[in-house]
């Protein structure tokens, strides 16, 4: 038993070993996933000369606006913020850097100094001042045991717990088996009402775990019985026989547009696809729910000049922009990192060219050396 114990603590003090693979694979990872969160912004100039940008990655200095009211872009943070007490709020939508105006009290920008008191046409909430959700908690949360990941509504833009998005005890976030999201876009509780509109919409707009894993069912029951007229848990109609014929297929994954249009409508000649008009379609009184929203979703929804302009009364007029969402982003993220790696390979293949004979032999020797060195160092 002695001798048991004694090997137990040993291999309680093996120090975990790591690939050279494996660390090389771990920092790739990380700059993969900083590339997403600053879509590919190397943080070298100011981007308030663009304007407000359909989307970037933006910092709240809370050293220099205690208030939360200012935003700035990834080049102010580490060029005019370093050091000081940064939140992080990933991404926002049509922002435009305040990094130096009249909210940082005669701090100007270091790299751009010549900018309007103000911004107008930003929009801040509670994120700015470092809290989130309905708890109205920070992220991370010093008072939490665990931390848990968050959900973005792509309306407020607000981040929310899974447990406090408004979801019934048997209700659960749509993801596959492996954790990942069956949905592209989510809209919390609180701006849902603004949105019932899209209860007008066929049910596959929709994304839900309880729909994926009852759609067989439903479909084998469509079948047998011809049940129809019933409603989903949003309130969309339902057709069972397309729904359990989309899941299976699909298995409510795939980009749903292009099938979308070919049976719900076109807006050509301006016509809407909805056949209403959207501005009859009042707020549910019923209990307010958050909505999922189907992976292409945005590329069904109506363009006519009714419904846009019922957009843009309500604020949400960015819902038909594609370069909007999320996944768009982080796509022209990946698009500049693999430029950019392009590039450096170009220009290491540039310096190789450019060198003579000599000096080749010479390089390669020195790296033959180093990589004899190494591997004597590691015993191989």
């Amino acid at each position: 038993m002695a001798a048991e114990g004694t090997d137990a603590v040993f291999e309680d003090e093996v120090e975990q070993t790591v690939t050279i693979r494996e660390y090389m694979d771990g920092i790739e990872a990380e700059e993969l996933e900083a590339d997403l969160v600053l879509g590919g912004d190397d943080g070298d100039e100011c981007t308030y000369a663009a304007g407000y940008l359909k989307r970037q990655a933006v910092f709240s200095c809370l050293t220099c606006v205690p208030d939360g009211v200012a935003g700035v872009c990834t080049a102010c943070c580490l060029a005019c913020h370093d050091g000081h007490e940064v939140v992080e709020l990933w991404t926002k939508r049509n922002f435009r850097c305040d990094c130096g105006n009249s909210k940082f009290g005669g701090h100007l920008c270091k790299l751009n100094p010549e900018k309007d008191p103000a911004n107008p046409g930003n929009s801040y909430n509670q994120n700015f001042k470092g809290s989130y959700c309905t708890c109205s908690r920070p992220y991370p949360d010093p008072e939490a045991k665990e931390q848990v990941e968050m959900i973005q509504c792509c309306i407020c833009e607000d981040w929310f717990h899974e447990d406090h998005i408004g979801l019934d005890s048997d209700e659960k976030i749509p993801c596959d088996e492996e954790g990942e999201p069956l949905f592209e876009d989510f809209i919390c509780h609180k701006c849902s009402p603004v949105c019932s509109f899209l209860k007008l919409y066929p049910d596959s707009v929709w994304a839900s775990s309880k729909q994926t894993s009852a759609s067989t069912s439903q479909a084998v029951a469509a079948d047998s019985n011809g049940m129809e007229g019933t409603e989903n848990e949003n309130g969309a109609p339902v057709d069972h026989q397309s729904v359990g014929k989309t899941s299976v297929e699909d298995n409510s994954t795939k980009d749903i547009a292009a099938s979308e249009r070919s049976n719900f409508g076109d807006n050509s000649g301006g016509n809407c696809k909805l056949g209403v008009d959207i501005n009859t379609k009042s707020a549910d009184s019923e209990k307010t729910m958050p909505f999922f929203m189907s992976k292409g979703w945005r590329e069904i929804i109506c363009r006519c000049g009714t419904c846009t302009n019922f957009y843009a009364q309500r604020g949400i007029a960015h819902l038909t922009d594609k370069e909007d969402s999320i996944e768009e982003y982080e796509k022209m993220a990946k698009q500049k990192r693999q430029k950019k790696l392009e590039q450096q390979e170009g220009a290491e293949a540039n310096f190789i060219n450019s060198l003579d004979h000599v000096q080749k032999i010479e390089i390669l020797s020195g790296i033959n050396d180093m990589k004899n060195e190494f591997q004597s160092f590691l015993g191989w």
